[in-house]
């Protein structure tokens, strides 16, 4: 043979040995519907793809062999195998899966004729933590989607525009909202260690965005006791799984491995309850879960806006290892709000499984995720040989669309014909405010106009605020780097003071989070500096009720605040200020409707009855403060646009504050004070979520303090609440009684036990309200604790608009004291 002969031969030889195999078609079921998220793979292999909303597929193999097997499997479905030969053409293949044939005739009935489902149950229970630790650790490559779909949306809400969502609406006003995909590296090693490592990721109309769905998204087990979706809900094979579910054994089949299934249909005993109905798949012997198809509610959730929630998982088996192991995982969803809704999908696909990964020793961190710099920058045909999922023609036309009109959209013509628009002044715009901005420049300014500034108080009477602002913010139009400058502007009718202030902010970046800001002016300041009232509250209370719990002082002052992220989870923040503390005197007393007793006190919260005293002397100090905050254990995304903490409840988080007054003209008013505390937030899975605060202090180097100064609490004489829960905050406690210059301590304890105890109760049940109990304590030296005791139900509302919460307060001091009713308009915060 001559030498071109020879490498002739050589070259195809290594040409067909790394053969790359396509294969495409579509897959249905015996009507002719397209089937989605079909699990499609090599037999003997973790590779794979899957089905598309329509139904159609696309799989790579690189391949030595001139034969493989393709295998279609589907929950539901007679697994299928066809067996392909890449020395001939392969056509687009058109799959027909029928649907699986259950039977119950090899089922054994117990004496007790109690469902056999029964008895599979408890073996899938008793061999949960078996089961799990099968994998105990592994690599895979993963590809998430997530799609986000609105159908007639109205023009407005409230009154309010509510645009085209940049171009996604189309003349009806539905479309596409939110489309992205990632393609990642997943390392995990049992009992939680994860990391990803994310080398693509594409946003539909965004060419600078990153995903935000990822693998850790669809990190979730059924055979952990809860799965978590914004709260814990109760897994079928649960250890308490009895006590929220029934059970009933639909059918059984042999799988393709030769598993007895069963097929075990799981209903819920109560509607409200954090649980799901539908079908668990699972193998006889062993108790392993074969597949799940399991449904939900925003009620269950305690998501409104959600209808239905449907989260399917498609186990693959190894016969190497003998487990089963997640191949897809996906959830859809359906919402309603306002009259008009959607619906969505997000669906995760593991490759190319690794179960024996050699780990190094930093292997897993605190970064839980990483994307590569040039991850949001691959190209089209990138994304053609790595996306497994083919995209339907509603996605195609999505990326095409959203990429022209982004093109369109960030020219400076449109950008200054659209603002041309925006930025005409009206009539109205006097009252409501006005916004000004330069979009191509992301540049922008404003006026906050005069609705939300009217108050009352006794020292300004009515009186007007109103705020101006300029900004400019970073590449990306986002807050992660700007700077601004803000000025708030306050009158006062019946004090005759224009008050105001200037503030100038930047962030240098969103990695470390570092954070400057110069201020200066004179402001109407709280006398207790827990601000524990609102302007609006205390107005209500004021004019309708004549009590006037705003107790204010001048403050004018100038300050510069340092803040930055020095290690992972250890922030720290540095102020420095110089101030002029003015008392002030009620400038009315005048009743605003009707006269109602006690009426209004002086502005001194000491000697309400002295209209003349003023709580302080006047005087100017400096005030400086040191913060550090730490979070232990603190998780964390690393992105090119910057860092992003994770939020981690099996840990506390750690306060400390040093604060220290100098160089008054008043001299006794110079101070020193210590304070540290310590706050969590416990996930107590099914049972609900506990919180606690514990907070301590101690003043030294003072003779004698300005009101100012002392150590003041978050109390409440309203009977109202604004806030999601009460830590760090006390019901029924005045707002000075127990404000102070010596060694103090407040704890605060709250359990919202969300569904556990009243969704066990008839007819309660159908409330889907969550029953909260709380205690609290504060002490102070050579004083009395006080103490509070609570009970309240939470998520009350109507229909999907659930902000209300109701609390039964008693506090204790030397004594039961008369206890109130403490109504949680929640909504009010984020007003």
């Amino acid at each position: 043979m001559d030498n071109f002969k020879k490498l002739h031969l050589i070259t195809f030889l290594i040409f067909t040995s790394f053969l790359t195999a396509q294969v495409t078609g579509v897959v249905k079921d015996e009507n002719g519907e397209a089937l989605a998220d079909v699990n499609i793979y090599f037999e003997s292999s973790t590779q794979g793809t899957t089905s598309n909303s329509k139904g159609k597929f696309e799989i790579q193999q690189k391949t030595e062999s001139q034969q493989a097997v393709l295998v279609f499997q589907y929950l539901g479905f007679k697994t299928q195998k066809v067996n392909l030969d890449f020395t001939a053409e392969i056509k687009p293949l058109e799959i027909v899966l029928l649907e699986e044939e259950y039977s119950l005739e090899d089922v054994v009935i117990t004496e007790n004729d109690e469902d056999p489902a029964l008895a599979v149950i408890r073996r899938a229970i008793k061999n949960r933590k078996e089961n799990r630790a099968k994998i105990e650790a592994f690599e895979a490559d993963f590809y998430s989607k997530a799609l986000w779909e609105a159908k007639d949306v109205p023009e407005k809400i409230m009154g309010q525009e509510v645009g085209d969502f940049d171009g996604a609406l189309d003349s009806t006003r539905s479309g596409v909202i939110y489309l992205s995909e990632t393609v990642s590296k997943i390392k995990f090693k049992a009992p939680s260690d994860f990391y990803e490592y994310i080398e693509a990721s594409k946003v539909s109309g965004d060419d600078n965005g990153f995903s935000w769905n990822n693998a850790e998204d669809f990190n979730n087990s059924f055979y952990n006791n809860t799965v978590y979706f914004n709260v814990e809900m109760i897994s079928p094979i649960a250890n308490y799984a009895f006590n929220y579910y029934d059970y009933r054994l639909d059918g059984v089949f042999y799988s393709d491995f030769g598993h007895l299934v069963n097929r075990i249909e799981v209903i819920s005993k109560r509607e409200n309850d954090r649980t799901f109905d539908g079908f668990v798949y699972i193998v006889e012997d062993t108790g392993e879960l074969f597949g799940v198809e399991l449904s939900t509610n925003g009620k269950r959730t305690q998501i409104p806006p959600l209808e239905k929630i449907t989260f399917v998982q498609n186990f693959n088996f190894d016969e190497t290892r003998e487990l089963f192991y997640v191949k897809t995982q996906s959830f859809n969803f359906k919402w309603m709000i306002f009259g008009f809704g959607g619906e969505g999908k997000f669906i995760g696909y593991y490759n190319n499984y690794n179960f024996n990964p050699d780990f190094k020793a930093k292997t897993f961190t605190n970064e839980i995720i990483t994307f590569a710099e040039n991850a949001n920058k691959k190209d089209s045909l990138f994304w053609e040989q790595n996306r497994p999922i083919p995209l339907v023609n509603l996605e195609v036309e999505d990326y095409q669309k959203k990429d022209s009109i982004q093109e369109l959209r960030q020219s400076k013509t449109y950008l200054d014909s659209i603002d041309a628009e925006d930025n005409k002044f009206r009539v109205f715009d006097v009252i409501t405010g006005y916004s000004w901005k330069n979009s191509y420049k992301k540049r922008s300014a404003g006026y906050g106009g005069l609705i939300g500034g009217i108050n009352f108080n006794t020292v300004q009477g009515w009186n007007v605020k109103t705020d101006f602002y300029y900004r400019q913010k970073d590449e990306q139009n986002s807050f992660r780097e700007f700077w601004d400058l803000t000025a708030n502007v306050n009158y006062g009718f019946s004090d005759e003071q224009l008050r105001g202030s200037l503030n100038f902010r930047k962030r240098f970046n969103f990695f470390s989070k570092s954070y400057l800001s110069f201020s200066a002016g004179l402001e109407a300041k709280q006398i207790n500096n827990t601000n524990p009232i609102s302007e609006r509250i205390a107005t209500v209370a004021a004019t309708f009720a004549e009590r006037n719990f705003l107790k204010l002082y001048d403050q004018l002052y100038a300050r510069a605040y340092y803040s930055q992220e020095i290690l992972n989870g250890l922030n720290a923040s540095i102020s420095l200020a110089a101030e002029k503390r003015t008392p002030l005197l009620n400038s009315t007393t005048s009743t605003v409707w009707v006269s109602k007793s006690p009426g209004f006190s002086s502005n001194d919260p000491f000697f309400p009855e002295d209209e003349t005293s003023l709580s302080f002397e006047e005087h100017q100090m400096f005030v400086s403060q040191l913060n550090l905050r730490y979070n232990f254990g603190q998780k964390y995304i690393s992105r090119p646009d910057g860092k992003y903490t994770i939020n981690n409840n099996k840990f506390p988080t750690l306060y400390l504050t040093y604060r220290k007054g100098f160089g008054s003209d008043v001299s006794e008013y110079d101070f020193d004070r210590l304070s540290f505390s310590v706050n969590q937030n416990v996930n107590l899975k099914n049972v609900g979520n506990l919180a606690y605060s514990v907070n301590t202090g101690t003043f030294f180097g003072n003779d004698a303090m300005a009101l100012v100064d002392f150590k003041h609490f978050a109390g409440n004489e309203t009977y109202v609440g604004t806030t999601s829960n009460y830590i760090n905050r006390f019901n029924l406690l005045g707002y000075y009684d127990y404000s102070t210059t010596e060694d103090y301590m407040h704890a605060h304890i709250e359990h919202n036990f969300k569904g556990w105890i009243l969704n066990k109760i008839p007819l309660i049940n159908k409330l889907n309200y969550n029953l909260i109990v709380g205690a609290k304590t504060l002490q102070v030296n050579h004083r009395d604790s006080y103490n509070e005791l609570s009970i309240g139900i939470d998520n009350l509302g109507f229909g999907k608009f659930r902000f209300l919460r109701l609390d039964y307060v008693k506090p204790y001091q030397n004594g039961w004291q008369s206890g109130g009713v403490i109504f949680g308009l929640k909504f009010l915060n984020l007003l």
